[in-house]
């Protein structure tokens, strides 16, 4: 019979690598959020970088009210999306592992 403290430490450094890239793969992965009807576009990064704003340039008159709070939906838009991507690259690597269920990784 095997060590299973070694089994465990082997699956343990192999999910740890598995993890790492993951994360470099996220860093470069990119969503795109949207708000206003299309009329705004924010590109971020997995690891919560925003790339780029587009705002329609009907926007960009006089509702500075309106522009913040389309911008604001934009950025929470991204951010769903964020997460959402995230989840699903990482349940992958949980699966199998006797986890108990809605345990969040990484910790």
């Amino acid at each position: 019979m095997k060590n299973p403290l070694g089994q465990m430490m082997k699956q343990a450094q192999k999910m740890q690598e598995q993890m790492q890239e993951a994360q470099a793969e996220l860093a470069e992965l990119e969503v795109q959020g949207q708000a206003g009807g299309g009329m705004v576009h924010l590109t971020m990064t997995c690891r919560h970088e925003v790339r780029s704003i587009n705002i329609d340039q009907e926007l960009l008159g006089d509702d500075r009210e309106m522009l913040e709070d389309v911008l604001v939906a934009a950025f929470n838009d991204a951010l769903r999306k964020v997460e959402t991507t995230s989840k699903e690259k990482y349940s992958g690597m949980t699966s199998g592992m006797g986890l108990p269920p809605g345990l969040n990784l990484p910790f």
